[in-house]
């Protein structure tokens, strides 16, 4: 009893993380994002304040942009979990790394790991989104050192492509 209290009943996490089935036993109490990076070893997910606030540590889970520090292992049975080493490689870079990169929008690099993720799922629920929406799309992220705009510049430079490819 004492041991549930304290949140270290053991339980079973069974999930799809960037496209490979993981199953894993683990403490009830312990966040996805603490799995990812330690279980995982997925490190381009970051720990920032641990309270949802800043958006490091964001991936999707079942599509949805979520901050993994705030999401306990149990809620993450059954989900599909992208980080941003599921979106592409050195080889062949998601079309929003290559944009952060083209545009600059990558300067100490702590923050774009999250903030592409939550631009994907932006782009995925909205893919002609407004200048307004794309900063109310990544208002769960902070950055501090690009001022945003070239972030803005690269989300938007993304949509605009893929709208050109479209038509």
């Amino acid at each position: 009893m004492e041991d549930e209290i304290l949140g270290e009943e053991v339980v079973e996490v069974s999930m799809e993380v960037n496209g490979e089935s993981v199953v894993l036993q683990t403490r009830s109490n312990r966040t996805l994002l603490s799995i990812l990076r330690e279980d995982l070893h997925l490190t381009g997910v970051k720990e920032g304040c641990g309270i949802g606030e800043c958006g490091a540590c964001t991936v999707l889970m079942n599509g949805k942009a979520v901050n993994a520090c705030m999401v306990l292992a149990p809620k993450a049975d059954g989900a599909v979990i992208t980080t941003i080493e599921g979106l592409g490689d050195d080889k062949h870079l998601h079309p929003l790394q290559q944009a952060f990169i083209e545009h600059g929008a990558v300067q100490c690099g702590f923050c774009t790991p999250g903030m592409i993720l939550s631009a994907k799922a932006l782009l995925d629920k909205n893919p002609n989104p407004t200048r307004l929406e794309i900063r109310e799309g990544i208002s769960g992220n902070l950055c501090r050192c690009t001022g945003y705009q070239q972030i803005v510049d690269a989300i938007e430079a993304v949509a605009n492509r893929r709208q050109e490819e479209g038509s």
